[in-house]
């Protein structure tokens, strides 16, 4: 597990640039935290890093957002207004999860138990001062610890 403190949202999103590089074509990244805890932020970096040039909206009334990226496809969901976790069926999360894609869930609690141990878990809080936000990053999967690793070391 590694943790830093990022300070106004230009470090975020540069936190997430330095995370969409290290990612590979396929990975299964949950993010956690409060509201306004900076997960979309954190996201528009990482597409930006993976060649997106457009708008970057938060999927919280759509619940999945696609993006067709150089890299390969990747799905931005928000769960926050999901009802059930077998809406995750409907969704076609079972197939994103097939396919060499990029799948970053918000709200991932509200999937329990039709979701997958993820490749990296963000949690994004408050830092103490109220400004800055604490990113902790954990891997549940061998893939997560290499990006782990790489973002530790740079």
């Amino acid at each position: 597990m590694i943790e830093r403190l990022l300070h106004g949202e230009e470090e975020q999103i540069a936190f997430g640039a330095r995370l969409g590089r290290a990612l590979g074509p396929r990975a299964l990244v949950f993010l956690e935290g409060d509201m306004g805890a900076g997960k979309t932020t954190l996201v528009r970096g990482l597409l930006r890093a993976r060649g997106h040039s457009g708008a970057v909206k938060s999927p919280t009334y759509t619940l999945v957002e696609p993006y067709e990226l150089p890299g390969g496809p990747c799905y931005h969901l928000d769960l926050y207004r999901l009802g059930d976790p077998e809406e995750l069926e409907y969704l076609g999360l079972r197939e994103m999860l097939a396919e060499p894609a990029l799948v970053l869930v918000e709200w991932p609690d509200r999937g329990a138990g039709w979701l997958p141990e993820p490749d990296l878990r963000l949690v994004l809080s408050y830092a103490e001062d109220g400004m800055a936000r604490r990113v902790r990053l954990g891997a549940g999967t061998e893939r997560g610890r290499m990006v782990i690793s790489e973002l530790s070391g740079g």
